[in-house]
């Protein structure tokens, strides 16, 4: 144990007291499931179940997706594991709710004191844990290691600047890097940084590439398809403060109805607001006289993609958010617009553009000519729905990868302990 370790621990211990009344204040503020408090804190109703479990952690929406399609390939190849998977925000919670095969546990991640991290992993008791792009949490990896829980960080992002604050701390980056049998880059870039600090790398890997088209409810989409009355659909998916705005202005005047899908929904009251437009989360469906709609709901990208003919992608332009996975509109032939900010997906990215199946908007009047030159070209759009189609299709490979990788860290199958 390294001294900043050290410390590390002795001050989330001397801080222990205090994270109640936190997370008490941000369930007030609606950041934290009052219900679920307890899981912060490392504590459970539930039993763990006897055999072999497997724990899979991702932190927020970006990164539980993402671990999906590995989840449903597990539950399908070894179905005597008991899967546990945990995130720490309301809405990755909310959504997994929704999209994991019911017989995986959820559990909120604990907060990473001593305290807390020692209740969970005490309770669950897991064999192995999959982490997924960037969670470096020292009490709870630490924790883990002691316990001899076989570890493996997969899709694996580390951005420039976190990087050099680790490298001031050389000898913990590198401790707690090792704690990872496997470690997996998601990129070239992150695979040199993870290595300056210390880190084993594997191949790459980027689970975003792996996938399959969101679910959807047909009723749902014929009544939408109805309400666009014929005009073109332009989906602004998963926006952040600011963009809406500009996605809006570069909209306007085209002939198309812009559907506005905020990356967190409780933003949709503000939004509608400010652009005087119906909502989804009120029930309200747009009318022939409306030139935007608000979808401010949980759960339905798979419904609002389907439903768009061009995809602006939020979290793109200037700001520090990098942008959102594109391969999840790829996958249903939708051709994607994105700003500048994409260093989260850059790799997945430069491929799309080479393809043309994604354009680059350097700013908002390059989106109004973008979106103006698609509204305006079916025979376009059509083109880039059958190369972005080509291109999802090929990336299922990560899938795979990633499926081989950890093999080596699962419980083996009952009756063969001797072949491990």
């Amino acid at each position: 144990m390294t001294l900043p370790l050290t410390l590390y621990g002795l001050a989330t211990g001397l801080a222990s007291p205090l994270v109640p009344a936190l997370l008490a204040r941000r369930a007030r503020a609606g950041r934290e499931d009052p219900e679920r408090i307890g899981e912060r804190l490392g504590r459970t109703s539930w039993p763990r179940p006897k055999g072999p479990l497997v724990w899979l952690h991702g932190v927020s929406v970006g990164e539980t997706l993402s671990l999906l399609a590995l989840v449903e390939a597990l539950v399908d190849l070894r179905p005597d594991l008991t899967l546990l998977v945990t995130s720490g925000t309301r809405t990755s919670a909310d959504l997994l709710a929704r999209r994991l095969p019911a017989s995986v546990l959820h559990q909120y991640a604990p907060v990473d004191t001593p305290g807390a991290t020692r209740r969970f992993l005490d309770h669950w008791r897991p064999d192995a844990g999959i982490f997924a792009e960037s969670e470096l949490w020292p009490n709870l990896i630490e924790g883990a290691r002691r316990r001899g829980v076989r570890l493996a960080l997969v899709s694996a992002r580390i951005t420039e600047a976190t990087a050099r604050s680790w490298s001031r701390v050389p000898r913990t980056a590198q401790r707690l890097l090792s704690a990872f049998k496997i470690l997996l880059p998601q990129d070239p870039a992150s695979a040199d940084r993870l290595s300056a600090l210390g880190g084993t790398c594997g191949e790459i890997l980027n689970l975003k590439r792996a996938g399959s088209p969101l679910p959807f409810d047909p009723q749902a989409l014929e009544a939408l398809r109805g309400a666009a009355a014929g005009r073109p659909v332009i989906l602004a998916a998963s926006t952040h403060p600011g963009e809406e705005d500009l996605i809006a202005q570069a909209a306007e005047g085209l002939g198309a109805l812009l559907v506005i899908a905020p990356r967190h929904p409780e933003r949709g009251a503000a939004i509608a607001q400010d652009l005087g437009a119906p909502r989804r989360a009120l029930g309200q469906i747009p009318g022939p006289g409306d030139a935007i709609w608000i979808a401010d709901t949980l759960g339905e990208m798979g419904l609002l993609y389907r439903l768009a003919d061009v995809a602006v992608m939020g979290g793109s332009f200037p700001g520090e958010i990098g942008g959102h996975n594109p391969l999840e509109p790829a996958r249903l032939g939708i051709p994607v617009i994105t700003g500048p900010d994409i260093a989260n997906s850059a790799d997945v990215y430069a491929e799309m553009f080479d393809e043309v199946c994604a354009l680059l908007a350097r700013d908002g009047a390059d989106l109004r000519r973008k979106l103006a030159g698609l509204v305006a070209d079916p025979v376009l759009r059509r083109r880039m729905r059958e190369a972005a189609l080509a291109y999802a299709g090929r990336q299922g490979q990560a899938l795979e990868t990633a499926l081989e990788a950890i093999a080596v860290l699962l419980p083996p199958p009952e009756g063969k302990a001797g072949e491990a």
